[in-house]
Parts: C-alpha cells; structure tokens; sequence
C-alpha cells in the first residue's frame, strides 16, 4: 500500500498538487469576476444607449416639425 491515506499525504508531490489547484481556483474566481463585471457594464450600457436613442428620435421629430417646443421640452423631461 501507499500509506495510511493512499499517498495524499504531506509529499512534496501532493503540495505541488494543491498548489497547482490554488493557482487555478484563484485564476477560475477572477475569470469569474471579471465576467460578472462585463455582464453588468454590459446591461447598464444598453440601458444608457436607450435613453440616448429616445432622445436622438425625439430631436429628429423636432427637426422635422412633427412636435413643437413645448411637447419637445415635456418629453425631454419624461426621458431624462
């Protein structure tokens, strides 16, 4: 046999194991992380570029002559 717990023992070859293991879990919660982040920036940037949208839209109908000022300026507010 190889010892009392199979060779999982304190051996200079199990410590680069678990070292090796440590180096990955650090390097798989970081990934983890940084995906989390991107998710966030990601959902709050397409909300962010709606709102620019709307108001892109909303001057373009000012320009056209389809609203005048006052209903530009209400719905201006409404969307900001």
């Amino acid at each position: 046999m190889y010892g009392l717990y199979n060779d999982y023992g304190w051996g200079a070859g199990n410590m680069m194991g678990w070292f090796g293991g440590g180096i990955f879990m650090i390097l798989f919660w970081v990934l983890f992380a940084i995906f989390v982040v991107w998710v966030v920036r990601e959902v709050a940037g397409k909300n962010l570029r709606s709102g620019s949208q709307a108001l892109d839209i909303l001057k373009e109908r000012y320009a056209k002559g389809e609203i005048n000022k006052e209903e530009f300026e209400s719905k201006k507010k409404d969307i900001s």
